[in-house]
């Protein structure tokens, strides 16, 4: 009888009502005191779980095979070469574990490796993109024009934070939003007739954007130079020198912001030029202002879409589509983004995740794209051609085609979605919508060469720039 711990025998001999080993008294207490559990099997166990056994008190004679020298010669070499036997287990147990080790730190390393070249080659691409030209059929050189989207985006967590709040606080009043007082009526439009004009430089030009007060006027054109029109005293107040030829403009508050043929938006304040961000490979060929007023959207040659952050002057998301594109809008909620291409296909993108959330087939090159501000129209005109589609973003489906019958340029509605205003190089046209009786009408036409327009304060005015860079303004009596 031998002590499971020790493997002598024990003096005071226990049992263990668990495992039925027995061990001696004093150490198996001490484990228990220790573990709280049985050495053998681990369950758990306590002194009272402990029977302790009776053994006569004798002397245990010294085994016969220990009374002589060669016998105890004996058991030293069989617990010698026992001993050695363990070593050298060891020492090949070892041995191997070094090399499994040795292995994996071996594939280890070559997986970090093939991730820091595959890493490298991404930002060359990325690099060797942003560097590319644009040839004459709108491709990349170097490109064979299919979609490339290198990574899933999305845009930063305060950033779409801002454009959660920015859709929650204006789609929560936008249909119960009542039509402000002194805002203009079809038998005002109707009336309309020129009321000023500012001659400039800029001719064919379509870069034209009023500011929030409609007292400025910011026209953009080919020549490099951007003018800041007094819509007031009617002339030229201060005069922007861009990087390259202007394709499109906007105001951000008081600043100018041009968009450029070299793909680069460049921001003014007062004379200066206070940012430069650049996203496409080729020209930036039109930028649309996000409703929360930091956030702005361009679209390029080059087949992609950028969001940036105007705060901060950095590109946010980059997203490469399967064709050119030339114009964009964003929703009047701030949560979509939609496009235009010259495959005539009209893309909705998330503005969180650049995800495409909707397509609408047009015939011909996308022109121009407007949302009405009822949040559910989207119209659209295509290049050289004659009619407006109005879209049902909610259907998918078009709504509506008016032929206006002259080719169109640019269309926008007014802030109550009433009125749609079209130009052209034939006419100025207003279209107007009446909700009561859901019918349309033509209340305004007149014969002005136009490539852009704008609303003016209340709807009481359209600000035209006429295809010979003139800048003029539609009022009624």
């Amino acid at each position: 009888m031998l002590c499971a711990i020790s493997g002598e025998p024990p003096q005071a001999p226990v049992a263990s009502r668990k495992s039925g080993n027995v061990f001696e008294k004093r150490l198996v207490e001490a484990y228990i005191s220790e573990h709280g559990t049985d050495p053998v099997n681990g369950e758990d166990l306590s002194v009272d779980d402990l029977v302790e056994l009776k053994t006569a008190r004798v002397v245990r004679p010294r085994p016969p095979t220990l009374t002589s020298i060669p016998s105890l010669l004996s058991v030293f070499q069989n617990e010698w070469d026992a001993l050695v036997l363990e070593t050298y287990q060891m020492k090949q147990q070892l041995a191997q574990t070094r090399q499994e080790l040795s292995t994996a730190l071996y594939q280890h390393d070559a997986a970090v490796r093939v991730i820091a070249r595959v890493t490298k080659e991404r930002d060359e691409a990325r690099d060797t993109l942003s560097k590319l030209s644009i040839t004459g059929n709108g491709t990349a050189s170097g490109t064979n024009g299919d979609a490339m989207q290198v990574d899933a985006q999305t845009v930063p967590e305060a950033i779409a934070a801002k454009v959660d709040a920015t859709q929650q606080k204006l789609s929560s009043t936008r249909r119960k939003r009542a039509v402000p007082k002194d805002w203009a009526t079809p038998e005002r439009i109707e009336t309309f007739d020129v009321t000023g004009s500012i001659p400039t430089s800029h001719r064919k030009s379509k870069a034209l954007a009023v500011n929030d007060t409609k007292k400025l006027a910011l026209v953009a054109g080919p020549q490099g130079t951007a003018d800041i029109c007094d819509l007031t005293e009617q002339e030229i107040a201060q005069s922007l020198k861009c990087s390259g030829t202007a394709t499109d403009a906007l105001w951000w508050n008081d600043r100018p912001v041009i968009a450029t043929s070299t793909g680069a938006i460049e921001i003014f304040e007062g004379d200066a030029q206070i940012a430069k961000i650049r996203a496409h490979a080729g020209p930036a060929t039109a930028v649309a202002l996000h409703p929360c007023g930091d956030l702005l959207g361009s679209v390029g040659q080059d087949k992609s879409f950028a969001l940036y952050d105007l705060t901060s002057s950095k590109v946010i998301l980059h997203v490469f589509t399967d064709s050119e594109l030339t114009t964009c809008k964003f929703h009047p909620d701030g949560h979509l983004f939609a496009v235009g291409a010259v495959s005539g296909q009209i893309q909705v993108f998330d503005v969180k995740t650049g995800a495409n959330m909707a397509n609408f087939d047009g015939a011909g090159s996308v022109q121009t794209l407007a949302f009405s501000e009822n949040g559910t129209w989207l119209a659209t005109a295509m290049k050289a051609q004659t009619t407006i589609s109005i879209w049902d973003l909610r259907k998918s489906a078009e709504l509506k085609v008016h032929d206006i019958g002259n080719p169109i340029t640019n269309v926008i509605w007014d802030y109550t979605g009433q009125f749609l205003a079209a130009a052209g190089p034939g006419s100025v046209t207003v279209l107007h919508y009446a909700k009561s009786s859901k019918s349309w009408s033509e209340p305004f036409r007149k014969a002005i060469p136009a490539s852009a327009i704008e609303w003016g304060a209340q709807a009481q005015s359209i600000v035209v720039l006429g295809t010979d860079g003139t800048v003029s303004t539609l009022g009624g009596e």
